[in-house]
Parts: C-alpha cells; structure tokens; sequence
C-alpha cells in the first residue's frame, strides 16, 4: 500500500503529573516552532485556565512540529496529541489514541507505572498500537530506573501486550531540561551523552508507522473533537483517513444516526505548533480543522459524496459516578457573594438562574464531551448528569460556577447495573503509596469503605505500596480523610475495574451536620460559643439562612444551632470583661470537598463568589416530621 513518509501521528499518554505537557513545550521549542523573541510560558499546551490552576490536562488537545532530519532530508511533520493522564477524563484519551498510530507511553523514574499508566496503556493495547516507553524525570534524587522498566515489563504482560508490542524501545529523558538519550543515565543524573530531544525524535520517526492509504479508496474522515471561533463557528477537527480533503469541496455528511446530507467545506486549516493556519488540501494521515458544518458532532464522518462509506463510531467506557444538577433553589439566589448584594437587581442580570439556561449549557457540553450523559428526572428544573468519576463532574460545575450560573448540586451516587437480576456497583482499583507508620491508619481507612488488599509491596525506602479493589461509592469523601490520616503525605489513584454486585451499605461519614436555625449574619460571640461543639465553615459577617450547613458536629446526629446570635451589651462591668477569646479559624472547603461532605439529605449550592452546603428540606420543622415518620415507619 502506499505510504505517507512525510508525516507522523503518535500520541503521549501517561498517569497524571509525569511530564507529558512538559515534553512537548520541549519538542515546540527543538523543532523550531517559535522565533527567538517569543515569550513562552510553561507548559503551553494547557491553555485552559482549570488545566493551569490544577496543573493537569483536561481536554486532549494536537500540535504539529515540523522535524528536519539531522541528515538533511526532507521535513517531517510530527503531529503530537497531548492526551489527560487522569481516568476520569478517559472520553478524551479515546478521542486521542482514535487519531494517531502509535503512542509514546511516558513514565516516571521514581513512581514508576501508576494506575492511570494502566488505563491508557490499556487502551493503547487494545486498539494493537505499538509503543515508545519514555523514562521521565531521571534527574530526581529518588529515581530507580531499572526497577521502573521492570513494573513497566510487568505491566504489559499483565495486559496481555503481544511479542511485538513488549519489544518496544525504550528513552531515557528530562523534559524540563529537554535532554533525551538511548543510553541509561545513572539514578539522579541528567543523560550525560545527550544535549537535546535529538534520540526521542529519531526513535519516533523509526517506530511510529508512516499512515497507509489506498489510491483508489474514496475520501472518508474522521471528526475526534470540536472547537469553536468567534468567526468561524463551529470547527470540527478530524483524520483524513482515505482521500483528499478540499478547501470548497462539497462533501457527503454522514450523521450518528446514519443520515446523510452534502455539506460544503468552507475553511480547512492545518495545526502549525500552537496555532491554526490556513490550508487548501489535506490528504491521507493529516489532521487538519474544518468549518462550515454548524451541527457536526463528534465521531462522525465526512465522505466522498458519490461513494459515501462510514467510519465506525468512538465508543467510550460506560459512566460510573452521577450527580444531579439543576437551578439555584437557596433563599440568596442571584445575589452577591455575601449575601447581601449592593443592588440585586442588577446582580441578576450578569447571573444565570433559570433552567433554560442550565439546560441549554448542558446540552452545549454533550456536544464535546463524549464521556457524558445528561438524564430527565422528576423535576424540570434539574437533571442527572452522569460522568467518569468525581472530578470530571467537579470539572464541569467549575467551569459553569466561572461562567455565571448559580446551581444546586445533589451528593454524587454511583450509576449501577442489573447484571442476571442483581444488582452490581462500580469498583475501582486504589493504589496507594504511603509512609510506613501510616500503613495502618490506611488499611483501617480501607476496611470501613469494604476495600479488598489485592497486593501490597515495600521498595526498602520506607514507603509501602498497597493495590485495593473497592466500590466506588466508598470513595467518595475518601481523599479528604486519606490526607488528614497520613499527614498529608499519602499519594492515592484510582482506576476503574469493572462491576461487582452490591456491597451492601457503606457509612463512610460519622460526623453530623451543624445546621443554621435562621437567617441572618454570623457572629464571632456565637462561634466562640459553637467551636466547642465541633468544626465550623463559616466566617464572621457571612451570611446564612435556615437550613444552611454552617459547621460538622462532633458527634453523629445532626444539630440546629443559632450562628447569629449576638453579645447582648448590659451596664454592669463583670470581672471577666477584659478577657478576650479567639475565634478558631473556620475550615474552607473546596467545591470537590463540599461534594465530598455531603450526606443523602444534603446538596451543595454554587454560585460565581460562594460554595455553600445546604439541606435540601430547609425548613426545620418539616425536616424533624419527615425523620419522625421515617422512624415510625421502622
């Protein structure tokens, strides 16, 4: 068949914070991709604000170096995809394996194969791509290179890699510094034979096929992500996998529920490092940008009008972890951060409360985001919204928080399924490294959530590593409490591993709630008052309403406290009038740990200034007869 030898498509998959972003600003920079008097910023490919707080990738995003060949060939233009390392956001490493030959699997030399390494390892296995293992990150002091080319042998085997996919070859780097060698460096050390990424780009042209096309075949390609331009509209980005892809050309538009209708391609453009650049072809293997398809979706394909042939849809895991989402329904709805808002009026108008617009948001990242699901439920003003896992749902309301909706978010609960007529829950397996005093507050930890050791192994470095298959409703809440058992020293990752049937019942918080028994600001003489009864949330000067969580109990139950109450000022001087008291400074809690914090009978409501946790049932009395009758009932 012939082949394109004047390009490359390969992707970089790895577990989260092991250098991927890192090694391709790298790349950028040897290749040439910039002049000498830009500006650039770390990690470049993370262009989202969320990626650049967080320091993780989100969104799977492509790049194009233009390679020159040391022995002055032609140039090769290497098309890169920057994929997330994160489970949750596994709809976007499938989008990115679906549009490249090979991968090159990064790992680094002290943490050696982690989770997530395995879940994008997986993936790569399974589509039969060959592999470029990238040891990252020699330089750290606590390093150990052969051990960690071992975990990574074993791992494929574990995966069941072919012969030929277990001989791959194997790169020792340090992205930050943009050094690569072929040779192994001592543990700790930079490679000293090297003085550039020249090894990693000659091992990439050797072992990434070249893509194959037929001359005959009729044009059919790919659509693997969306973008949009204020000018443009809509752009699909998509692989020419047969034909040529022309700028005018009118071609046949093959939907997901296979109906079909001509389109004509008004701009085609072509990735150039970081920016989109205007093209008039695009032929077998590019990766290029379309626009003038308002309503194309992801996994769909664009064909030869005469002979139209589809291409298979992307298909994605199943979602594992739902959470109801629907319009702010607290008593400060559309107002300021504190409450009390300057003019409400005009504080409604810049906000986005009504379900219309929630739904229509929603809708709008279903068209991106092929991991999610977007369910009715018995109200119209809220809906289910099904993802991945925790975080990639906590993603989401983020970035609608930042966009200026207000939201009630119910407690994340797990989407379970009926397998031969019993109920089976999703499990994920844990690992965690930990100190070795710490090994038994884990374990503790993990027998409450009913987590099963499936291995534990020492290094001799002090630190031990424990694998545990558990549900994954045990895991919610689990981080908080992980890092305040090891002193915030334990590292912990999860994958999902499947279906178990039901674990029964899980108590995984044993404090209550202190609940706002009326509206009003807080007072610092009533939290002098309330600290004893346990930890609170709150600030002086914030304001609260019935029903709002302002604190946990120290004890089980749930208990109704006055926040508001105020000093009553007499004139009697007391003996003890010049005897000051502090305030315990309140816990703040993120929009992850508030979701984390939540009970059955709790929701969190976000708006653009404030998280709060809220009872669903405000009202006091109506929730003590709905638990007296529910006692009753028993």
């Amino acid at each position: 068949m012939p082949t394109r030898h004047d390009i490359r498509n390969v992707a970089i998959v790895a577990h989260v914070d092991h250098g991927k972003t890192t090694i391709v600003d790298a790349m950028l920079k040897q290749a040439g991709a910039f002049a000498a008097h830009q500006h650039l910023d770390d990690r470049m490919m993370d262009s989202n604000d969320l990626e650049r707080e967080k320091g993780i990738t989100i969104l799977a995003k492509n790049t194009a170096v233009k390679y020159h060949p040391k022995d002055g060939g032609a140039p090769i233009t290497i098309n890169i995809i920057d994929t997330p390392g994160h489970a949750d956001f596994g709809g976007e490493v499938e989008r990115g394996l679906s549009m490249v030959d090979a991968v090159v699997l990064l790992v680094d030399a002290s943490e050696g194969p982690l989770p997530q390494t395995r879940f994008v390892l997986r993936k790569a296995l399974q589509a039969n791509m060959p592999v470029i293992l990238c040891i990252n990150k020699t330089d750290r002091p606590d390093s150990r290179i052969d051990e960690v080319v071992n975990d990574t042998y074993d791992l494929f085997l574990d995966l069941d890699a072919t012969e030929d996919q277990i001989e791959f070859p194997i790169v020792y780097a340090c992205g930050r510094d943009g050094i690569a060698s072929l040779t192994k460096p001592e543990d700790g050390t930079v490679p000293a034979d090297s003085d550039s990424l020249e090894p990693f780009f000659s091992t990439i042209l050797e072992h990434v096929p070249a893509p194959t096309y037929d001359d005959e075949a009729p044009l059919q390609a790919h659509v693997t992500n969306l973008d949009a331009d204020n000018f443009l509209g809509r752009i699909a980005l998509l692989r020419v996998e047969q034909g040529e892809l022309r700028k005018g050309q009118t071609v046949t538009w093959i939907k997901r529920d296979g109906t079909q209708s001509n389109v004509r391609i008004t701009e085609l453009m072509m990735t150039e490092a970081l920016t989109r650049k205007p093209a008039e072809v695009a032929g077998p293997g590019d990766i290029c940008a379309v626009a003038g398809i308002p309503e194309i979706m992801i996994g769909e394909t664009l064909a030869d009008t005469e002979n139209p042939i589809a291409l298979p849809l992307i298909s994605v895991d199943e979602p594992a972890i739902s959470m109801t989402i629907g319009t702010n329904t607290s008593p400060m709805v559309g107002r300021g951060g504190s409450g009390k808002g300057a003019d409400a009026k005009s504080a409604v108008k810049d906000r986005k409360v009504t379900a219309r617009q929630v739904k229509d948001r929603l809708d709008r990242e279903l068209i991106g985001n092929v991991s999610l699901r977007v369910l009715d439920t018995e109200r119209p003003d809220a809906w289910e919204v099904q993802g991945r896992g925790e975080l990639a749902l906590a993603i989401l309301v983020e970035q609608m928080r930042r966009e200026g909706f207000e939201l009630t978010i119910g407690k994340p609960q797990v989407v379970t399924q009926e397998i031969d007529g019993k109920v089976h829950e999703p499990v994920e397996r844990m690992t965690v490294d930990v100190p070795e005093e710490h090994m038994g507050a884990v374990t503790q930890l993990m027998g409450v959530r009913k987590g099963r050791m499936d291995n534990m192994s020492n290094h001799g470095s002090g630190w031990v590593r424990m694998e545990f298959v558990v549900p994954s409703r045990g895991l919610i809440g689990f981080r908080t409490e992980f890092l305040t058992n090891t002193r915030g020293t334990g590292i912990a990752h999860s994958i999902h591993e499947g279906h178990e049937p039901w674990f029964g019942q899980l108590v995984t918080r044993n404090n209550g709630s202190l609940v706002a028994d009326r509206a009003g600001s807080v007072t610092p003489f009533a939290m002098i008052n309330l600290q004893e009864r346990g930890v609170l949330f709150t600030e002086p000067g914030t304001e609260v309403y019935e029903g709002m969580i302002v604190g946990e109990n120290s004890r089980a139950d749930d208990m109704d406290v006055n926040i508001t109450k105020e000093k009553k000022l007499t004139n009697m001087r007391a003996a003890s009038a010049d005897n000051t008291e502090n305030v315990v400074p309140p816990r703040k809690l993120s929009l992850e740990q508030s979701l984390e914090f939540c009970r059955d009978d709790e929701c969190v409501e976000v708006t653009p200034e404030a998280v709060r946790i809220r009872k669903v049932v405000l009202d006091q009395k109506e929730r003590s007869r709905t638990a007296s009758r529910a006692k009753s009932a028993k």
